[in-house]
């Protein structure tokens, strides 16, 4: 029998719940293919078997949340043969999760649940956790978000696969029903602890200046138009002003800092992370690293790879990691002035 733990999935994560399975109990396992789905804070990801055979237990049903190292589920290793008994352990590592704790979210990422494979937790009974509610397919953590909003699930229209409900069919049905509490999604519950925690961190003061943009400006209009041609994308004000950014943390080196016990940690490099928008459902900050050795070039190109991961709900939790600067961009949005929260 191997037992399967959940893996480091970055050098920040310390747990990871559990979102979806993609077999059941009996289902052969193949090595390499995916095995389950786990979200850590703002990030999905799907993990494949690390052995061949039969899965006969899953330790940590759908929703549960799990250290890193602990044991997710149990393999016989092919040829070994079959297991005497297959079950849902209830117990073991996992921690049951507080419906109303901003600290213990289980995995409610928008994004999470669009993806088509069924969940296919098996209980100890047999009874597949995938259940139908009234003639539909629908997964444990979307029946139990309905649930909590009284709503029937017969009233939601699926557009998962044989109609399955996902979960952000059941939140844009929560959003376009008026009289109905919004719940948090996974990344709005992660932004509202990390903002709540940054401000009884760090003071927040500002300053503002003017700055003369108008040579910059020429030359990022006279290039534009060759940058889009060669590289497919916009060139923005962006890439410049992480210029100007680097050559003022190199002279104010003590602005690239983190607050640290009793002390304040000065990086030696300046890891940038970048806010990017999730079409208003939240905003995530993947870091570039070693931004200050980038050209111009490399920078634009550098920023548009992590905002197009971001968008597409492809990051890894290290994307999100060991960044030392944000730079946040409201402009687009008409936006004169702004005092964001630092991100720490």
């Amino acid at each position: 029998m191997t037992d399967i733990h959940l893996l480091q999935l970055g050098e920040t994560v310390t747990e990871g719940t559990i979102t979806q399975w993609f077999a059941r109990i009996g289902d052969p396992i193949v090595e390499g293919h995916p095995l389950y789905e786990v979200s850590t804070e703002k990030v999905d990801t799907e993990v494949p078997a690390t052995v061949s055979g039969t899965l006969v237990e899953i330790v940590a049903p759908e929703g549960s949340t799990v250290q890193v190292g602990g044991v997710l589920c149990r393999i016989e290793p092919a040829g070994v043969g079959s297991a005497s008994s297959s079950t849902v352990a209830p117990e073991s590592n996992v921690s049951e999760i507080p419906q109303n704790s901003v600290d213990n979210d289980p995995a409610e990422a928008t994004f999470a649940d669009s993806a088509e494979g069924p969940s296919v937790t098996r209980s100890a009974g047999g009874t597949s956790e995938n259940q139908r509610s009234g003639g539909l397919l629908i997964s444990p953590v979307v029946r139990r978000l309905l649930a909590e909003r009284g709503v029937d699930p017969a009233r939601v229209t699926g557009t998962g696969k044989a109609g399955r409900i996902t979960r952000t069919d059941a939140e844009q049905f929560l959003r376009d029903n008026p009289g109905q509490a919004e719940p948090f999604n996974k990344i709005r519950r992660a932004t509202a602890r990390h903002m709540v925690s940054s401000k009884a961190t760090s003071p927040h003061v500002l300053t503002a200046m003017e700055v003369d943009y108008t040579a910059v400006d020429e030359v990022r209009l006279a290039e534009r138009a060759a940058w889009r041609d060669a590289e497919g994308s916009g060139l923005t004000h962006l890439p410049f002003i992480v210029a100007a950014l680097c050559d003022a943390l190199s002279e104010y080196p003590r602005l690239n800092a983190s607050v640290g016990d009793d002390e304040l940690v000065v990086h030696g490099t300046v890891n940038l992370a970048v806010a990017v928008d999730l079409d208003f459902e939240g905003l995530v900050a993947p870091v570039v690293r070693g931004v200050e050795d980038l050209s111009i070039q490399e920078v634009a190109r550098s920023i548009v790879d992590v905002a197009g991961r971001a968008r597409s709900r492809s990051l890894s939790p290290d994307d999100l990691a060991s960044g030392t600067f944000t730079v946040t961009n409201p402009g687009q949005y008409g936006t004169l002035f702004q005092f964001p929260i630092i991100n720490q």
